[in-house]
């Protein structure tokens, strides 16, 4: 039974109306806990000399006291509060424990994370500290890894995880994403693979399957996957036309390849906008599910 790490417990006061879809953390671990196949541990807060090694000191300080400019906050897109505090560390823990179980049996997830909008010295697009980038500053800085890699397959370019990586030939970013979607700013990944609107499942899988080689061929010790929903076709900010089915190829056509070169795998959440929100908490639960499958 494989654990998986959630911080849905930690609420954030969001004002009425607020765009993000907050319910579907706890719903995605309702569905997986009805499998009888996942144990669910609260992550723990992850250090903030950790966070530090992949953001801005005073960026970090600043943020845990609520000392951040109104338009610093703004661009975040949630109000500060103690509980955004608490959740946004809560949530790079998880990370880092997913990634301890990668390293030690082969996956590890993450029931949150994937906030790959933030910046070495800002957050944006709802992302505050960028998980993925403290998790594999953290390998390193233990000297437990050479290469780290990141699949970026939610529909909006992982601009914060390019930019913290940017220069770093340890690091091979790879973003898959609507080339006509948020942020409409992008930044430079090692491999930007930018779809038109309306792309389908068949194309969409073409696309990935060409990709794939091309960052496995750089040989890392570990692959971080940002497995976002949001390509879904009933996503409302995702442009994509992918279907449930096609989703679940997506994940399934990653995660072979990389249990196939036998390359310790960390999933994490990412984003997802669909109406009603029990079709983003589906396509979530369809990923862990998929590597229950493939990994065991």
């Amino acid at each position: 039974m494989r654990t998986l790490y959630y911080c849905d417990h930690h609420a954030i006061p969001l004002p009425e109306g607020h765009k993000f879809p907050m319910s579907k953390y706890a719903l995605v671990r309702d569905i997986l806990a009805a499998d009888g196949r996942f144990r669910f541990e609260a992550a723990p807060f992850a250090d903030v000399s950790v966070v530090k090694l992949a953001h801005d000191p005073a960026y970090v300080d600043a943020f845990l006291t609520g000392g951040l400019a109104p338009a610093a906050v703004r661009r975040i897109g949630f109000p500060w509060s103690e509980g955004l505090v608490r959740r946004t560390l809560a949530s790079a823990g998880g990370t880092l424990r997913a990634t301890e179980d990668a390293l030690t049996i082969g996956w590890g997830g993450n029931l949150a994370g994937g906030t790959h909008h933030a910046f070495r010295g800002e957050g944006s697009g709802f992302c505050v500290f960028n998980d993925i980038a403290i998790a594999i500053y953290c390998l390193r800085s233990q000297g437990r890894i050479r290469r780290a890699a990141v699949i970026d397959l939610d529909v909006h370019q992982g601009d914060g995880t390019a930019s913290i990586f940017q220069g770093e030939d340890w690091v091979l970013t790879a973003s898959m994403h609507c080339s006509v979607n948020f942020p409409f700013r992008k930044q430079q990944s090692r491999i930007d693979v930018e779809l038109p609107e309306g792309t389908a499942d068949e194309a969409y899988l073409a696309e990935l399957d060409a990709l794939l080689p091309r960052v496995l061929s750089f040989d890392p010790d570990v692959v971080f996957y940002q497995s976002g929903v949001d390509v879904l076709a009933t996503d409302t900010l995702g442009r994509l036309k992918l279907t449930e089915a096609g989703l679940g190829e997506r994940d399934r056509h990653v995660m072979n390849a990389v249990r196939d070169r036998g390359i310790p795998f960390v999933v994490t959440l990412g984003g997802g906008y669909s109406k009603p929100v029990e079709l983003t908490a589906r396509g979530h639960a369809q990923t862990f599910r998929t590597a229950v499958s493939v990994f065991g």
